[in-house]
């Protein structure tokens, strides 16, 4: 019998737990190099949300022992929580909008970028990277909206008498959400822009030859069959981003709005989840609207990667 058949015929009767205890001590070095990593992950990430999930069951205020009310956090966030209805159908406005725009504006932008030369590039992704980083954002957009003449929208739409007055920008709830979807939209080309940049700069030229010989005709072609199936982590991981990011918001609002804004016009879960947990200290319900949080994104998550599974196919 050769050798590859009596390893076969091990690994066959070995039980799937043999196998992989078997494998572990092989790749021993490997484990033990990574032991800091996922240490610090049990603790500081998979620990929380277990005991989240655990704590939402009960009623707990930091300073009392907790005691078990089942599924009434539940019950009262989707039954008795006006608050938190809206709070969800503005997250999801938010996150709909802001969340598919900024991926693909991410794509198109780092797309552009990857043509040009290689200083100019550096200069370019700079330009476009800067205002995710930047304090001064806000800053910008509040002055721009200024409720009053000194606002530089007022003024000009006072100047050119579109209007008797000036409008309070971040104090009409009609102004407030697109206002910060456009800011948010603004800061968006972040990470995930540079996974993308990343990505497109380590796809093989060669398959694009074999593409040409295959029947490729053009750059669409080129980017359906041959740049995006081969990014396809750069494009999973620019996804988990994004995705993160749009359902995360709140930073936006607070910095343009105050907290809250006006007529709660774009109070979304994260505030919910801070008002309860950082202010109130219901920390028994606040870690139900955690959880609900994270269902949500993880269905987001798989829908995505659902979908990035059909690229180029």
């Amino acid at each position: 019998m050769s050798k590859t058949a009596t390893k076969a015929v091990s690994r066959k009767d070995m039980t799937r737990a043999q196998w992989t205890w078997k494998e572990m001590k092989r790749n021993k070095v490997g484990y033990l190099m990574i032991a800091p990593f996922m240490l610090v992950f049990l603790l500081f990430t998979v620990a929380p949300v277990l005991v989240s999930m655990v704590i939402s069951f009960t009623d707990f205020n930091l300073l009392q022992v907790p005691h078990i009310v089942w599924l009434d956090n539940y019950i009262r966030l989707f039954l008795d929580d006006d608050i938190f209805l809206l709070a969800v159908k503005n997250t999801f406005i938010f996150a709909g909008i802001v969340g598919p725009a900024s991926y693909l504006m991410s794509f198109m932008v780092a797309w552009f970028i990857n043509e040009l030369e290689p200083k100019v590039r550096a200069v370019v992704t700079l330009i476009f990277y800067a205002p995710s980083i930047s304090g001064q954002v806000y800053l910008i957009w509040g002055t721009l909206f200024s409720g009053d003449s000194y606002g530089w929208v007022n003024a000009t739409l006072l100047n050119l008498g579109l209007i008797n007055e000036e409008i309070q920008f971040f104090e009409d709830a009609k102004y407030v959400m697109p206002l910060c979807i456009v800011v948010a939209l603004w800061t968006s080309l972040g990470t995930a822009f540079l996974s993308f940049i990343a990505g497109l700069q380590g796809v093989d030229h060669t398959l694009y030859e074999a593409g040409a010989v295959d029947g490729v005709r053009n750059r669409w072609q080129e980017l359906w069959y041959i740049t995006l199936p081969t990014m396809r982590p750069q494009l999973m991981f620019g996804a988990i981003m994004s995705i993160t990011s749009s359902f995360g918001f709140g930073g936006v609002v607070d910095a343009l709005c105050g907290n809250p804004s006006v007529d709660y016009c774009a109070w979304t879960i994260m505030h919910h989840l801070n008002d309860y947990g950082g202010a109130r200290f219901e920390v028994g319900y606040s870690s139900a609207i955690a959880v609900v949080l994270f269902a949500i994104m993880m269905g987001a998550n798989a829908l995505v990667k659902k979908l990035l599974s059909k690229v180029g196919r």
